[in-house]
């Protein structure tokens, strides 16, 4: 099975699995990833994100291969959308 198979099985939970890997270097049991391991989890992470999430969120693969940058105004709007705001007199 080549990557591409791989990648297009793949469900969302194990890439969520693999995606937490890369990044943290350990298996959710705490075992680190080898170094072949960590690559081959990166290269499916990023397949997946431009192929099967088409992601437009900012440093993640786009749909078409490319790292999606987003401008400083871009992830400010992003970003205050999510934000819950509270008056100090409120806590």
């Amino acid at each position: 099975m080549n990557i591409q198979q791989m990648v297009s099985v793949m469900t969302p939970e194990v890439y969520e699995r693999l995606s937490q890997a890369v990044e943290t270097g350990k298996w959710p049991d705490g075992q680190p990833l080898s170094e072949s391991q960590r690559e081959t989890s990166m290269q499916a992470v990023m397949l997946y994100q431009a192929t099967v999430l088409k992601s437009d969120e900012h440093m993640t693969v786009g749909e078409s291969g490319e790292i999606v940058h987003k401008s400083k105004q871009d992830l400010r709007q992003s970003f205050n959308s999510d934000i819950a705001r509270f008056k100090a007199e409120d806590l």
